[in-house]
């Protein structure tokens, strides 16, 4: 049964905004997800137990205990809750987590970030474009993101929570970064929280770490991203061009 288990009943948040990072396309929702959990120094808030993740026991290094392996972290100064997941979600089950994650944002009244990386080439900094549900175009107006170039579509379980948005009449953000489709990206992820995370919750993020550390997560990430490569592709989160008859 499909349940959000809340660990930290005394942060008190009033309509935050939530940062999805799933693992998909350059790690780039996991790589920033994982960057705001451990810069802000963040709290673990509660535990998404929903249909379509796997029933796995994740424990860290230097640490005997146990965690369930999708979680929400919160800070309650910044108003900022992300969730941070250690698997991919299951695509036969993408709708039925989706519907889960989607139950807590509507009840706890957050504003949410979807983020996903557009597999292409890039000459200098990755290009962020922002697609948006309900009326949170002009969310995207007032912080500078522009829509894509050409139609596209986001697939794997980030593109179930962008269509479970658009289901409910939910406003909701899906950033889009251009990333290496095979290989952790921190430039994109990097990309992705200056110019996108941060105007939207307003939040000032320090990135210097990001890229200075940028070799370190890529080592870390590579086992990750090699088991994605390895599983149906539609495990994974990416947006992808949709291209015309020409």
């Amino acid at each position: 049964m499909s349940r959000v288990q809340i660990h930290a009943d005394h942060i008190d948040l009033d309509e935050p905004v939530l940062v999805e990072g799933l693992p998909g396309a350059g790690l780039v929702g996991k790589i920033a997800a994982d960057y705001l959990v451990e810069t802000l120094e963040m709290e673990c808030y509660g535990a998404f137990h929903c249909e379509g993740l796997p029933r796995v026991a994740v424990y860290e290094g230097d640490s005997s205990a146990v965690r369930p392996p999708v979680r929400l972290y919160a800070d309650e100064a910044t108003d900022l809750v992300v969730l941070q997941s250690d698997v991919p979600v299951s695509p036969t089950q993408a709708s039925e987590f989706a519907g889960c994650v989607t139950g807590w944002v509507e009840s706890n009244g957050a504003f949410p970030l979807y983020l996903s990386g557009l597999p292409e080439d890039k000459t200098g900094t990755p290009e962020l474009y922002g697609i948006a549900t309900g009326d949170a175009e002009s969310t995207l107006d007032d912080a500078g993101i522009v829509p894509p170039r050409g139609g596209g579509m986001v697939s794997g379980p980030t593109g179930a929570l962008l269509h479970r948005a658009t289901e409910v009449g939910l406003d909701a953000v899906g950033l889009i970064v251009q990333t290496e489709a095979q290989f952790p990206d921190p430039e994109a992820a990097r990309t992705i929280l200056v110019h996108g995370v941060g105007p939207i919750a307003g939040v000032e993020i320090d990135t210097d770490r990001l890229v200075e550390r940028a070799e370190e997560i890529q080592e870390a990430r590579e086992e990750l991203s090699e088991q994605l490569q390895e599983v149906d592709s539609d495990k994974s989160t990416q947006a992808e061009r949709i291209r015309g008859f020409q």
